[in-house]
């Protein structure tokens, strides 16, 4: 009895110290970023402007706005969990030459981007970047692209304003359940700050979304993404399986970017309509 009794606590200790250890390590798990000194020149293919927006709570938020001579529309690209603008800008250049502005934002602590992260802070970042793109472009034009971690971000930003389309690769249902999966015999729930509950904000989306997701996807499992997209009506909206598709890989697929042909030209055939 005795022995028993000492090995419940030690297994209550445990269980206990790795619950803290993880609600204390959470943002090392969730985001990856990579600093670059205040003073780093950006270097691409493709003209560009850098951008520096001001939050309310003083922190500044580092950008690249890519330029076309007379773009079909523009993007607003909200990156995954990893790395920077120099990363992530050389990601979006493949829809800069297919003839879009796009607009791209680091996250706090990412790159040469300044403050505190929170759930409501990449929220209102999110609308802060949707913001300067309405000073710029009319809102008919303007698509949203999330990516992994930005899926949820940008989601919530279509869910508060009336984008054309909003466009998901790899999406979750919400990061609380990627986070109850990870760790099914923790209560994740409880000391989880960043839920990201995409379900509910997708529900407020009006506009059309495209989903793409691989069904080899070790990060951001594929059911997590079809799971989201089977919480909102078919209508308007579509999901593109691309079949042995991974985490980070999907632009290699030919079902990838034909998809994405297909809903950039969906925008092009409405601009034409409405002429």
């Amino acid at each position: 009895m005795v022995k028993l009794k000492k090995a419940a606590v030690f297994l209550l200790s445990a269980y206990l110290l790795i619950s803290t250890m993880l609600y204390l390590l959470q943002e090392k798990l969730i985001f990856l970023p990579s600093k670059l000194p205040s003073d780093y020149t950006y270097s691409f293919t493709q003209p560009f402007e850098e951008i520096y927006l001001t939050a309310a709570d003083g922190a500044v938020l580092n950008g690249i706005h890519f330029k076309r001579e007379q773009p079909e529309g523009v993007i607003v690209y909200y990156h995954g969990n990893a790395g920077d603008l120099t990363r992530w800008g050389s990601i979006a250049l493949f829809f800069v030459e297919k003839n879009y502005d796009v607009i791209i934002m680091d996250y706090r602590t990412y790159g040469k981007s300044t403050g505190k992260l929170s759930e409501e802070s990449l929220f209102n970042d999110g609308q802060l970047f949707y913001e300067y793109a309405l000073k710029h472009y009319d809102e008919s034009g303007i698509t949203l692209y999330g990516r992994s971690l930005g899926t949820g971000i940008a989601t919530w930003v279509a869910s508060q304003n009336s984008p054309f389309r909003l466009i998901l690769e790899t999406p979750y249902y919400s990061l609380l359940d990627l986070g109850k999966n990870r760790f099914p015999y923790l209560p994740v729930q409880w000391f989880l700050k960043y839920p990201l509950k995409t379900y509910e904000y997708i529900s407020e989306v009006s506009c059309p979304i495209a989903f793409f997701h691989g069904t080899e996807d070790r990060v951001v499992p594929y059911n997590s993404g079809l799971r989201l997209f089977n919480s909102i009506s078919v209508d308007k909206n579509t999901f593109f399986t691309i079949k042995g598709g991974q985490h980070n890989n999907l632009k290699e697929f030919q079902v990838y970017r034909d998809g994405v042909q297909e809903i950039l030209s969906s925008y092009q055939s409405n601009k034409s309509e409405d002429k």
